[in-house]
Parts: C-alpha cells; structure tokens; sequence
C-alpha cells in the first residue's frame, strides 16, 4: 500500500488549495478514504472521511463548510479541496485509507503527508 500526498505549500489566508492523495497497491475503489491533519505542536485532528463509492462525505462539524473531501477511482486518487484558508489551517495533511469500505472501521495505512501553510 502507497499513499502520496501532494499539493501542499504556502498560502495568503483567504486562498484556496486542491490536495490530492494517489494510491497504490490495493483496490482503491473498495475502501473508504479520509484525510487527517497535524498542526504544529498538536495533536492528529480528523478533516474528512469518503465512502468507497464517493457517494457519502463524512465531516466533523468544525469543518463543514470550508472543506470538500471527493474523489476518483478510475485514477486512484483523494481529493481534498480547502476553501477560505485561515492561519488555523497551517497542518501537515495526511491521506489515510481506512481498513474497510465503511470509514467507521479505522485506518490502517497512512502518507507521510503535505504541509499546508497558511501566511501572508
């Protein structure tokens, strides 16, 4: 299992970024997908998970909004798109698969991640 994360890098607040996380080495359409994210200092902090179909979007209610999780299985790839960044968003952005198709299952497999850094 590979998970690669890109799309990263240094934003003004009130920007936008797409990240996008390719797999490899299993059968990306059979599982669910979520992103994680670590702010300097803190602990991991769950921004969004996606059903294995990409029909179902799964967001913790600090992130709704601001944060469209999606995805596309005939490229093996996870999106994730950031909307009006603010400072509070400066994170490293994990791709983590979960070990099911259902994302109440846990994640097994994780990426080294993308830093996002929100400055002006």
């Amino acid at each position: 299992v590979q998970l690669v994360e890109s799309g990263g890098g240094l934003v003004q607040p009130g920007g936008s970024l797409r990240l996008s996380c390719a797999a490899s080495g299993f059968r990306f359409n059979d599982y669910a997908m979520s992103w994680v994210r670590q702010a300097p200092g803190k602990g991991l902090e769950w921004v969004s998970a996606i059903s294995w179909t990409g029909g179902s979007d799964y967001y913790p209610e600090s992130m709704k909004g601001r944060f469209i999780i999606s995805r596309d299985n005939a490229k093996n790839t996870l999106y994730l798109q950031i909307n009006s960044l603010e400072s509070e968003d400066t994170a490293v952005y994990y791709c983590a698969k979960y070990r099911t198709s259902f994302y109440g299952d846990g994640m097994d497999y994780w990426g080294k991640g993308t830093l996002v850094t929100v400055s002006s």
